[in-house]
Formats: structure tokens, C-alpha cells, sequence
């Protein structure tokens, strides 16, 4: 048997999305800034992807510029706050992403910021009183924290680190790759400036995303070389992938009450499950509670052959991940169980749910895992 439980590196793509963007890669495949009828075909399309996203998200087409993904958008948002608003200081955690991590160090680096590192609880939340202190104590602040963390699925009080920016007129990014699709997301109820999407993460196609940026901040282009994306993004545009962009969002909102109800049974499910099964397993971040519902971090009891616990479970069949998929290669180990003083001589794996899970697939990974303990 397959099972495929790493959803959070990446989804398989939906066949509704498929069919959307064929036509896109065959029949209509003008340039868009050509101005004869085919670039005028393909550019109308782009533009009706644009207001539906826009909708979806509860803002202006204009607020919305389409990228490569997810890190694209991260360091568009955070090197543009520095060169062209004026921010010296910015406040992160040590559990984010790496495209946000790395941009926010090389640019202490080079001298251009300050930056503050925001302390967590014990399972991985952000100190809000700590931000606030941070805020307090500084220049005008960028603060840069995920919505969702890829790797333990803590979620952040959006609303309340909203508020607190405005209270101290910090600008606020939000990498919010794996909660776009998944919630839904009214962005003028939240006081944000940026946020970002990866189209993979919800059955859309990879290599393409989006960048929201608030209608009252106005910066630079980020990459030049174009006038593609009102003058903001150079290059010709990922037609068909913002195409399929575009329809996988717009099926992730259509559906989201029933798949969330069905991934969050798995996600619990597989709790119950696997701690019946197998005594002294843990679950890293707050697993249930303020939790993302497609991802479960799961620490297993100390093994002699914890080094071979993902190549075990590939073996078996079965998908996972050891972290984020972005570090999978590297032997450093995840910095965000690292941050929280996890045990890293205990395995840890990251399990994470899409719509095509099952709970066949569950009892199958469950019995791979106790029979490695039981050996």
C-alpha cells in the first residue's frame, strides 16, 4: 500500500485544476503583453484570475501581484520593507520558514536592520507580551511571523498581533503559505500589509503564488526587467499556472467546510490511534489546539535506529517528513524543534492530511509504526 502523508511540502494537483489550465497550455497560449487577440485572450484570463482571488480574499485586484511562490513573496515583502519603507528593525521568530529566516539575517548582515527574535511558550506560541515589548522598545518594527508553522502547525493570533502593529505603527507580513486554502481569510478584517500563497500547497500547481500587499503601502518593483504585473513583477507571467492558481482556490473555499471537518476526524483519529499504539509517544506544538488540521508532528520514543525511521516508513510505503520538505536534505536537523528543546536524539515526524486521505491509510501507517517498535 502507498500513503502519501506529506501534504505540507506539497498536494497532488486536482483534476478540476488540471482541466482548467489545458487550454491554457495548448490553445491559448499568447503572450500577454502582446497586444494582438492572443495576448488580449490570455491577458483577460490572467485578470479574471486576479478578481477571483481578490474576492476570495475580500480585496482589491489591485492589491494582488502573482509570483513564483511562496519565497518569492517572502522576500519581496521583507527586502522591500527595508529599502523602501524605511524599517531598521524587525521582529521574527525562530521557528519560521527559512525564506524569511535567511532574508531577515542577511539583511542584519549587511547592516541594514536590527533584528529581534520575539519569545515562544513552551509548546511553540508566540509571547504576545514579548512582542509587545519588542515593539514598545524599538524604531518602527517590520514583524514577520506565520500564520501557520510547516512543521508543527502552530497557528498565530492573527487579529491580536494585527492590533498590536497598528497600536505601534509596525508593518506586519504574514507568511501565510499554509493557511491560504485551508481558512478563510477576509483581509479587511485583518489589519495585515503582506501576505503570500503557493498555489501547491492546496491542488494547485507549483511554481506560481501570490503576493498581497495592502493598498497603503506603496514600494519598488522587486525584480525589474518588465512592466508585467502593473510594473511590480518582471518577467512573462505563469499563465496557466495562475490559471490553475486561481480554480484550486476557488474549489479550496467551495469545499473547505467538509474538507476540514474530514482532515481534522483524520488528525484526530490518527492521535488516538497512534497513542494507544505505541506508549510514550508525544506530539510536538499544541497538536490539537490552535493547531493547524492538516498537519501532526509526532515525537516517537528513543529507538537505535531513529536515523532510519523516515527510510522505515518510505520502505513501508508510506510519506513523511522528518521536518519541512525545504530541509529534508539537509543533516542539521529542523530548527524549529530545535528552538522549541525537543529531544532530537527522539525521532520526529511530520505527518500532514490532504482531501484524498483516507482512514485505511491511517490504520496502515499506525501498524508500520508499532510493528517498528515492536521488532
Amino acid at each position: 500500500m502507498n500513503v502519501y502523508l506529506d501534504n505540507a511540502a506539497t498536494t497532488p494537483l486536482d483534476k478540476e485544476v488540471l482541466d482548467a489550465m489545458l487550454p491554457y497550455m495548448t490553445e491559448h497560449f499568447g503572450n500577454p503583453s502582446s497586444i494582438h487577440a492572443y495576448g488580449r485572450k490570455t491577458r483577460s484570463a490572467i485578470e479574471m484570475a486576479r478578481k477571483s482571488v481578490a474576492k476570495l480574499l475580500n480585496v482589491s485586484p489591485s492589491e494582488l501581484f502573482f509570483t513564483s511562490g511562496g519565497t518569492e513573496a517572502n522576500n519581496m515583502a521583507i527586502r522591500c520593507s527595508v529599502h523602501d519603507l524605511g524599517i531598521k528593525h524587525a521582529i521574527t521568530s525562530r521557528i519560521e520558514h527559512h525564506a524569511v529566516l535567511h532574508t531577515l539575517e542577511v539583511l542584519e548582515e549587511e547592516g541594514l536592520i536590527k533584528l529581534s527574535f520575539v519569545n515562544l511558550t513552551k509548546n511553540g506560541h508566540i509571547d504576545l507580551n514579548h512582542l509587545e515589548e519588542l515593539l514598545k522598545g524599538n524604531v518602527r518594527s517590520l514583524v514577520s511571523l506565520m500564520h501557520a508553522n510547516n512543521e508543527i502547525g502552530n497557528l498565530l493570533p492573527m487579529k491580536e498581533v494585527s492590533e498590536l502593529c497598528a497600536q505601534y505603527d509596525a508593518v506586519f507580513h504574514s507568511d501565510t503559505v499554509q493557511t491560504v486554502g485551508h481558512y478563510a481569510l477576509d483581509l479587511q478584517r485583518t489589519k495585515v500589509h503582506f501576505i503570500n500563497c503557493a498555489a501547491h500547497k492546496f491542488h494547485g500547481p507549483k511554481g506560481v503564488g501570490f503576493i498581497y500587499i495592502n493598498g497603503d503601502v506603496k514600494i519598488q518593483p522587486f525584480i525589474h526587467g518588465g512592466s508585467q504585473e502593473r510594473n511590480m513583477r518582471g518577467g512573462t507571467e505563469n499563465l496557466y499556472g495562475i490559471i490553475g492558481l486561481a480554480k484550486a482556490l476557488e474549489i479550496a473555499m467551495r469545499d473547505m467546510d467538509e474538507v476540514r471537518e474530514k482532515i481534522s476526524g483524520l488528525k484526530q483519529y490518527m492521535v488516538d490511534e497512534l497513542r494507544a499504539a505505541i506508549p510514550g509517544v508525544e506530539f510536538n506544538g499544541s497538536c490539537l489546539e490552535n493547531n493547524l488540521y492538516t498537519v501532526l508532528s509526532v515525537r516517537f520514543p528513543k529507538t537505535d535506529t531513529a536515523e532510519m525511521f523516515l527510510f522505515s516508513l518510505d520502505i513501508a510505503g508510506i510519506a513523511a517528513s522528518g521536518g519541512s520538505a525545504c530541509t529534508s536534505g539537509s543533516d542539521k536537523g529542523s530548527h524549529v524543534l530545535q528552538a522549541l528543546g525537543v529531544e532530537m536524539n527522539q525521532p520526529s515526524v511530520r505527518f500532514s492530511f490532504s482531501k484524498y486521505n483516507t482512514k485505511e491509510e491511517v490504520d496502515y501507517t499506525v501498524s508500520k509504526l508499532k510493528e517498528m517498535y515492536s521488532k
